[in-house]
């Protein structure tokens, strides 16, 4: 079977009649039936012959045979069992596929990945259900010294948030780690009818091209992200009161005031205003406290 086959709804409904298979809403199994998307997806990773790839989520293995026909080797991590019977039989002559019946986010990624690839970096590929997006991105970027790049499948919205800029309604935590660990770009917008089953929402294919240096300097990651998490944590609130509410930072409001004075931060802003560079100055003026 060749991968444009596996884009056809009438025929991946065929194969799931076939080994009894339904998808299932707990997994957010959406199906990629789009061969334009699918390519899309292949060319933002610009996955090449030779290529060491992680998917996550091999699904009915369309992209995953897509990735096979091109040469890379892939390993394929799948969560749902009942899909593995499909897979098995789909890439029982394909020796640069391997499956792994596994929950992505159960796994220690950064030992999963050296006892997978070696120390050879690696692309990642994947569709991600809305619930667990955020999790997986973040057990991502972490374990980034290995990663050349990351290419998804999310939810509009998601990919809205993650390209946020300051002072928009998306903007926020999740948008400011991944600016700081990585570069993003939103490769392509797709419709609900790109999949089988339909789903409720639009979806995005997102690149994200992990940082060697991140674009701001700060004391530490550590220090940068609790005045991030904090700010983020009352939005709504002004940066002295976010701050000082924050048991984490362990500051009265006299003490943040320092703090922000020191930044050159007026107090009274809110924190989706402000930008990476400005947090970072946050966060130096937090650790050189006495």
């Amino acid at each position: 079977m060749r991968s444009i086959e596996l884009t056809s709804p009438t025929r991946l409904n065929e194969l799931f009649r076939q080994h009894g298979f339904s998808p299932k809403k707990r997994f957010g199994q959406n199906f990629l039936v789009d061969w334009n998307i699918l390519n899309k997806i292949l060319d933002a990773a610009d996955v090449r012959e030779g290529d060491h790839i992680l998917e996550i989520g091999a699904g009915a293995g369309t992209v995953t045979l897509a990735m096979a026909e091109r040469g890379a080797r892939v390993v394929a991590v799948e969560i749902d069992r009942a899909l593995l019977d499909i897979l098995s039989e789909l890439f029982a002559d394909h020796s640069n596929v391997r499956i792994v019946h596994a929950d992505i986010l159960s796994l220690n990624l950064p030992q999963f990945l050296s006892s997978q690839f070696g120390s050879a970096k690696i692309k990642v590929i994947g569709n991600l259900p809305y619930y667990i997006t955020s999790p997986i991105i973040t057990e991502l970027l972490l374990a980034r010294s290995q990663i050349e790049l990351i290419v998804l499948m999310v939810q509009k919205e998601v990919a809205d948030r993650l390209k946020a800029s300051p002072g928009t309604k998306d903007y926020g935590s999740m948008s400011v780690f991944v600016q700081y660990y990585s570069e993003i770009d939103v490769i392509a917008y797709a419709s609900k009818t790109v999949f089988f089953p339909r789903p409720d929402v639009s979806s995005a294919v997102v690149r994200l091209t992990p940082r060697s240096v991140p674009p701001v300097k700060v004391p530490s990651d550590e220090s940068f992200f609790a005045v991030v998490h904090c700010a983020f944590g009352q939005r709504r609130k002004t940066l002295l009161n976010s701050l000082s509410d924050c048991q984490a930072l362990g500051l009265s409001k006299d003490q943040v005031l320092q703090v922000l004075q020191k930044a050159g931060i007026d107090f009274s802003r809110r924190p989706e205003t402000l930008s990476l560079e400005e947090f970072a100055q946050i966060a130096s003026a937090y650790s050189s406290l006495e």
